[in-house]
């Protein structure tokens, strides 16, 4: 507590370096950094659902998981390609 003190009133905070906008907590790196955390939390609430209230194996789990990647993939592939292509959806 009196570092803090200390640090506030000797107004030592005026030589740090401010963090760049980039690293804000508002930026899009950050946004998405915070995306991808939730992301990860909401698919491990459905490995859990999967397995204790469905009773899906875990391996079961993991290759649902896995055919979902496959698939989304392959639709992002899909509607990707003729964008880069110039070919109207």
């Amino acid at each position: 507590k009196t570092d803090f003190i200390n640090f506030i009133s000797d107004q030592e905070w005026k030589s740090i370096e401010p963090v760049s906008s980039w690293f804000g907590p508002s930026s899009l790196l950050m946004s998405s950094m915070s995306a991808l955390f939730q992301l990860s939390m909401w698919i491990r609430h459905c490995h859990n659902y999967l397995t204790e209230n469905v009773g899906i194996p875990v391996w079961g789990s993991y290759a649902i998981f896995a055919l979902a990647t496959l698939f989304s993939g392959l639709v992002l592939g899909l509607v990707s390609n003729p964008l880069e292509k110039g070919y109207r959806v």
